[in-house]
């Protein structure tokens, strides 16, 4: 089992920043950390995700050169530092876990390959 618990949300105007946490209680070996997205009415798309042993990424195009990822291996925490952002940005943010087995460049982006998720947290950004 693998418990993840994000933070880091909030308010912020479009052009700043956010930096969103992700602990988790064990990063497990071989397995995908990814940030999904969900705004109201839209289904949940995934934002990024970073492979926990060699830190390979994918990113999802609309966040490409604002996004970025990074881990603390000794905290087991993810971190998806948000800049530049968009109104179009607001949306509950979820972290996830995947075993890398059944994830790669064309599947990351499905949310039936990842086995735990966190409750979210919230980013708002207004114009």
């Amino acid at each position: 089992q693998v418990q993840l618990v994000e933070s880091g949300g909030g308010s912020v105007q479009a052009g700043g920043s956010l930096r969103l946490s992700c602990a988790a209680s064990r990063f497990p070996g071989g397995y995908y950390m990814a940030w999904f997205r969900q705004a109201p009415g839209k289904e949940r798309e995934g934002v990024a995700a970073m492979h926990t042993d060699t830190g390979s990424t994918y990113f999802t195009d609309s966040v490409k050169g604002r996004f970025n990822l990074s881990r603390d291996l000794t905290e087991s925490t993810l971190y998806l530092q948000m800049d530049s952002l968009k109104p179009e940005d607001t949306a509950m943010y979820y972290c996830a876990a995947g075993r890398s087995l059944y994830i790669s460049s064309s599947t990351w982006r499905l949310t039936s390959r990842y086995r735990y998720w966190g409750q979210g947290t919230q980013v708002t950004v207004s114009s």
